[in-house]
C-alpha cells in the first residue's frame, strides 16, 4: 500500500465529513416516516443558554449539591426505614418487656433497698436499672442500624475483644458471686459480667464463619476447624469461672447456630456425648452447686436442707404459687420480705406470679412467644445465611435462658442462677441482650437485600466490606 506521502501532488485530496465518522446504527422502523431533525452539534448552544455541563451543573442537567442532597435524603430515609413488620414486632415487644422488668425490678426490690440503705430509699435497685435500661435502649436502636456488613467484617474483633474482657476475671478485678467467679470489678460503683458479651460475640462470630464456609460443612474437618478451638476457649474461660449456668445457655446457643446453617446431624452427635459426660464434672467442681444439685435430686424432703440448699428454691415455689389466678396485688408480695433470696433478679418470675397471679405469669410467657414469633420470622423470609445462623443462636440464647430461669423457679432444675431476659434486675445481662436485639433489628430491617458476598474460605475475613 502506498503511502500518502508519495502519491502525487496532483491528486485531490478527500476532506473528512462527519458522515465518513463511525455512527452506531439506527434502529429499523417498519413505517416510512420521515426523519426527525439532527440534533445541533453539542458546540451550538443558543446565546445565554445553560449548557449540559454549564455553570457547574452535572451530566444530566443537575446541579451536584441537588444530587448531594437528594442522595443524603435517600440515606437517611433508608437509615430510618423499617421495611418489615417483625422489626416493629420484636420492638414493641422488648420495650414492653423492658418496662414490665422495672416495675417488678421496683416491686420486688423495694424492701430490701429500704433496709440496705438504713430506711431512708425504696428506689436504689430501680434506679439502676432504670439507668441500666436508659444505655441499653438507645443502644439497641443504634445497633439496629448499623449495616449486616459491619457484623461480618468486625465479628473476630468483637469476639477477640469479649475473650480479653472474660480474662479479666482471672485478674485481682474479678471476684465471686454465689460460688461463680464471672465479674469484675472497676472501682467501688461498677461491675460487669463479661461472660454476658462473649454470648453476643460468639452469636455473630459464629454467624460469619459458618456462612464463609457454608458450602464446605459437609466435610467435618471444616467444621471442626476452627470452631472447636475458638468456642472451646470461649466457653472453656466460663466454665473456668464456675458459671454452670451460663455455660449452659452459651452451650444452647453453639447448637442452634451449628443447626441452623445446616449442618448434618450426626456431627453433632460426638460433641453432645462428650457433654453428656463433661456437664456432671462441671457440676462437680464448686462444693454449694454439689448441694444444691443433691438436696433438687432428692426432692428437697430432707428437713435439714430446708434452711440451706433447698431454701430459695422452695420459697420460690411457694411465692409463685400463693399468687393464685389474680395474684395478691403489685407491691402487695409477702415472699419479697426476706424469705426469698434474690427476688428481684434469678427469682423475679417467683414474685411475678405472686403478685399477678397466674394471668401475669401467663403473660411474661406469652411476650417471650411473641418475641420467639417475630425471630422465626426472619429466620424463614432471609436468603443470607448470615442472617439465618445468628438470628437462631440469639434465639436459643434468649428464649433458652428464659425456659431455663422459669425451670428453676418451677423447681424443674436446680438453682442455676440465670436471670431472666429484659426482665430480671443486672446491668451486663440488660445491656448486652438488647444490643443482640439490636442485631437482629438490623436484619430485619432488609430481609430483601440480596446476600452479601462473603470471601471464598482462606482470605482474610477482616477484609470484607
Amino acid at each position: 500500500m502506498t503511502p500518502m506521502a508519495d502519491l502525487p501532488s496532483s491528486l485531490p485530496r478527500r476532506r473528512p465529513t462527519d458522515a465518513s465518522r463511525p455512527r452506531a446504527a439506527a434502529p429499523r422502523t417498519r413505517s416510512a416516516a420521515p426523519s426527525a431533525p439532527a440534533a445541533a452539534p453539542p458546540s451550538v448552544r443558543p446565546p445565554g443558554a445553560r449548557g449540559a455541563r454549564g455553570h457547574g451543573e452535572g451530566e444530566h442537567g443537575a446541579h451536584p449539591h441537588d444530587v448531594r442532597q437528594a442522595a443524603a435524603v435517600v440515606a437517611v430515609k433508608k437509615l430510618f426505614a423499617a421495611e418489615t413488620g417483625s422489626f416493629f414486632l420484636i420492638l414493641g415487644t422488648t420495650l414492653f418487656m423492658v418496662v414490665l422488668g422495672l416495675v417488678m425490678v421496683l416491686s420486688s426490690s423495694s424492701v430490701e433497698q429500704y433496709i440496705s440503705s438504713k430506711h431512708t430509699s425504696f428506689f436504689g435497685a430501680f434506679i439502676r436499672q432504670g439507668m441500666y435500661a436508659a444505655i441499653g435502649v438507645p443502644l439497641m436502636l443504634i445497633a439496629s442500624r448499623v449495616p449486616i456488613w459491619f457484623w461480618k467484617r468486625w465479628a473476630w474483633h468483637i469476639l477477640l475483644a469479649a475473650v480479653v474482657l472474660q480474662l479479666l476475671v482471672f485478674t485481682p478485678l474479678g471476684y465471686e458471686v454465689g460460688g461463680n467467679r464471672n465479674w469484675i470489678e472497676l472501682g467501688s460503683s461498677f461491675s460487669a459480667q463479661p461472660s454476658e458479651a462473649v454470648k453476643l460475640a460468639l452469636a455473630v462470630w459464629l454467624g460469619m464463619i459458618l456462612s464463609v464456609k457454608r458450602d464446605l460443612l459437609d466435610d467435618w474437618k471444616h467444621l471442626a476447624i476452627p470452631l472447636v478451638p475458638v468456642v472451646g476457649v470461649s466457653v472453656g474461660l466460663v466454665i473456668l469461672g464456675g458459671d454452670l449456668g451460663t455455660t449452659m445457655v452459651m452451650l444452647l446457643l453453639v447448637f442452634a447456630a451449628v443447626w441452623f446453617a445446616g449442618v448434618r446431624l450426626r456431627f453433632l452427635a460426638v460433641p453432645v456425648l462428650f457433654l453428656l459426660a463433661v456437664v456432671p464434672i462441671i457440676a462437680s467442681g464448686s462444693d454449694s452447686r454439689n448441694e444444691r444439685i443433691a438436696a433438687w435430686m432428692s426432692g428437697c424432703t430432707d428437713s435439714s436442707d430446708y434452711q440451706a440448699a433447698c431454701w430459695q428454691s422452695l420459697h420460690g415455689t411457694w411465692a409463685l404459687a400463693s399468687g393464685g389466678l389474680f395474684g395478691v396485688g403489685l407491691g402487695n408480695s409477702k415472699s419479697k420480705w426476706s424469705w426469698l433470696p434474690e427476688a428481684d433478679n434469678d427469682f423475679i418470675f417467683a414474685i411475678v406470679g405472686e403478685e399477678l397471679g397466674l394471668i401475669g405469669a401467663i403473660v411474661v410467657l406469652a411476650l417471650f412467644v411473641v418475641l420467639a414469633v417475630g425471630f422465626v420470622k426472619i429466620i424463614r423470609r432471609t436468603n443470607d445465611p448470615f442472617v439465618r445462623v445468628v438470628t437462631g443462636a440469639v434465639t436459643a440464647w434468649i428464649i433458652g435462658q428464659a425456659l431455663i430461669n422459669i425451670a428453676v423457679v418451677l423447681g424443674l432444675l436446680p438453682v442455676l442462677g440465670v436471670p431472666l431476659p429484659l426482665i430480671s434486675a443486672g446491668g451486663s445481662a440488660l445491656i448486652v441482650t438488647l444490643a443482640a436485639i439490636g442485631v437482629v433489628l438490623s436484619f430485619a430491617r432488609r430481609p430483601e437485600d440480596p446476600t452479601v458476598p462473603m470471601p471464598p474460605v482462606g482470605q482474610r475475613v477482616g477484609s470484607l466490606r
